[in-house]
């Protein structure tokens, strides 16, 4: 039921608004909730008369009219759940719709007040919006922790952290191990952050995502670093492999032998296999050129 059309969506057929306590469209929250404040209540006869009704003949005029009498122990309730920081009229509006699951399932040969019926529907409406607009992420998922939520948030003293004796005290009081009301108060105290900053943050260095992310393991780097090490494993050792022992020991003395680059001359190797340093260019330019053919098959 949408609570600020309440006014079409609920009044029974053959009553006017003015007789039900709706005087005009309902546009905000006040006006709703000094509307329902003003419907009449009903009394034990004029509940059980109605409920009858609807069970007998699913008279929808008479459940109209038991969701109308009980909107204002809605809002009451609602009330007392303000604290969670979500919008009254939003808790109020779940609230109404547990009250008309209460409606259709109430019995009213078993001897008991609607109003003592449908306030467990009432606040399982509640309690379900809550736990799934509270926070992005669950806090609770079982039925224990459900129960345990709303319990510590009502119980505990003040928003500092609870000192052991309290949450002893308090689990005492609950009947659940202090490591449960230790979890869920360490649930509640905490809050969402973003992942990513929004895009107008000058901070957003400061965002999560900002520590979070690693650049070596994003996939491109990780498969360059692999391709890196195979071409300086197997691919350069293979390719070494073409080369002759005159070529091979004039790369490796050349690029090979410090790891700062700072390899022989070409004027010492060409003394060492006395030829011309202008051969041993050759030699070397010819060497490479071979092994970089070699090494295609690795890139």
């Amino acid at each position: 039921m949408n609570m600020m059309s309440a006014q079409s969506a609920l009044v029974p057929a053959g009553k006017n608004a003015l007789g039900l306590g709706f005087t005009g469209n309902l546009g905000n929250l006040d006006a709703y909730i000094s509307a329902v404040n003003r419907l009449p209540l009903l009394t034990h006869e004029e509940e059980i008369s109605l409920a009858t009704r609807l069970r007998a003949n699913n008279d929808l005029s008479a459940a109209q009219e038991l969701v109308l009498s009980h909107l204002r122990l809605v809002v009451s309730i609602a009330r007392g759940y303000l604290g969670y920081g979500l919008p009254h009229a939003d808790l109020i509006q779940e609230g109404n719709i547990g009250l008309m699951k209460a409606v259709k399932r109430f019995d009213p040969d078993q001897g008991v007040r609607l109003v003592s019926y449908a306030m467990h529907w009432i606040k399982a409406e509640m309690h379900e919006y809550i736990l799934k607009n509270w926070r992005l992420v669950k806090v609770a998922t079982t039925k224990a922790q459900r129960k345990l939520f709303f319990n510590l948030r009502s119980h505990k003293p003040g928003l500092d952290a609870m000192t052991p004796t309290q949450i002893d005290a308090l689990a005492k009081l609950l009947n659940v191990k202090r490591e449960e009301v230790i979890e869920m108060e360490t649930r509640l105290s905490g809050r969402d952050i973003a992942l990513e900053a929004p895009s107008d943050d000058d901070d957003d260095k400061f965002s999560p995502i900002a520590y979070l992310s690693s650049e070596q393991t994003e996939p491109t780097r990780v498969l360059e670093a692999q391709q890196v090490t195979r071409l300086q494993s197997e691919g350069l050792e293979t390719a070494l492999g073409k080369l002759d022992a005159r070529s091979r020991r004039i790369v490796e003395a050349r690029w090979l032998a410090n790891d700062d680059g700072s390899g022989a001359t070409l004027h010492t190797l060409a003394g060492e296999f006395g030829v011309s340093a202008e051969r041993i260019r050759q030699i070397e330019s010819a060497a490479l050129k071979k092994m970089k053919g070699a090494l295609a098959a690795y890139v």
